[in-house]
């Protein structure tokens, strides 16, 4: 059931927030340009750029009715500026709208999101303090992830992840995290990723013991809490391949943290390419993944994320935006207790090992 639209808010209100910036981060234009191939960020004053197909995909998939769009946008406002007033988070209407959408409209789902999204960061200060590209261009040259330059028939990105690319004396893992987050802000900046969500390619060739057990079952909770919780993105489908036989182990301590839609979008296709293509056509993939789109390019994502360094470092590093907010009682990453993370790491290392 969704809340009913309130009446446009009166003009003090606005006033008394008025430390907040309403308007979303400048955008290099010149930046963008280079990278013709991903869509430019929305400009600052929100003009619906949806194709006809995609309006009528989020009337009926999300519940967003054009003629009321903004009003929405403005309803989802009023509550932040009534109920959480020091908040300093962006309040624009193409900000707004990805919560909205991600919550099929919902103002106080969207409202819960909006908080946990701002949580997350107070929540893992390592990964969120001093955001930007360039402090993850070593992961990025490693091959850790892409994203494909072909969106798949349905107009979803699809976010290539290769784990086994990964070793621990490399680099801590919380900068695979990192540069993990980034990607999915970068994502989910087109109203069309909006609308139609990603899906997840990963790879999981050359992942073994080191790999599987180094972030322990506290930061898989951490990473999935975000996904599933933190960000306001769809994430349709999750397509395995290549899995080793630990990763029975691994989906057993990952899967109690998913949600059972989520659980369900998990798809396992071993080494089983023409199971893969059921899912994701030939024509997106590359060459290593039995596609037609020539071989994995890993340099043009790590181009778009680079070249809006300037965008990151407005977005991600200023003050710590819930410094003086008084949070519910539930939020995210709440209610973990040392004792029981300290059991589930030594459960998940016997079952690795097990199946190892």
């Amino acid at each position: 059931m969704f809340n009913a639209s309130p009446a446009p808010p009166s003009q003090p209100m606005a006033d008394q927030h008025e430390s907040i910036d309403l308007t979303s981060p400048p955008v290099d234009s010149s930046a963008a340009a280079g990278f013709s191939w991903f869509p430019a960020p929305p400009p600052p004053m929100y003009s619906c750029t949806l194709t006809p197909e995609l309006v009528h995909k989020a009337r009926e998939e999300l519940q967003e009715k054009p003629e009321w769009r903004l009003r929405d946008v403005q309803a989802l406002r009023d509550m932040i500026l009534k109920e959480q007033p020091n908040l300093r988070t962006r309040l624009d209407d193409a900000f707004l709208l990805r919560f909205l959408r991600a919550r099929k409209f919902d103002y106080d789902r969207a409202m819960q999101l909006l908080l946990n999204y701002h949580a997350g960061r107070k929540a893992w200060p390592e990964v969120f303090q001093d955001l930007k590209p360039s402090t993850v261009k070593h992961v990025l040259d490693l091959g850790f992830l892409t994203v494909l330059p072909q969106p798949d028939p349905s107009g979803r990105y699809i976010l290539c992840l290769r784990p086994g690319k990964w070793k621990p004396n490399d680099y801590p893992f919380v900068d695979n995290v990192r540069a993990l987050y980034l990607t999915l802000e970068k994502l989910i900046q087109p109203e069309e990723t909006q609308v139609n969500g990603i899906v997840i390619l990963a790879d999981y060739t050359g992942v073994g013991m080191s790999q599987a057990s180094n972030p322990g079952p506290f930061l898989a909770k951490k990473v999935v809490s975000i996904l599933q919780d933190g960000f306001p993105i769809r994430i349709k489908a999750v397509n395995i391949i290549n899995e080793p036989r630990i990763f029975k182990g691994i989906f057993a301590i990952i899967k109690p943290f998913l949600k059972e839609k989520m659980a369900e979008r998990y798809v396992l296709h071993g080494s089983d390419l023409r199971s893969l293509h059921k899912n994701v056509p030939c024509s997106v993939l590359p060459e290593e993944y039995g596609g037609s789109a020539g071989q994995l390019d890993l340099c043009s994502w790590s181009r778009v994320l680079l070249g809006c360094e300037e965008e990151f470092i407005v977005e991600f590093c200023q003050p710590d935006p819930l410094e003086g907010v008084v949070l519910p009682d539930a939020m995210l990453f709440e209610g973990e207790a040392r004792g029981q993370d300290d059991d589930s790491f030594r459960g998940l290392r016997s079952q690795l090992y097990y199946c190892y």
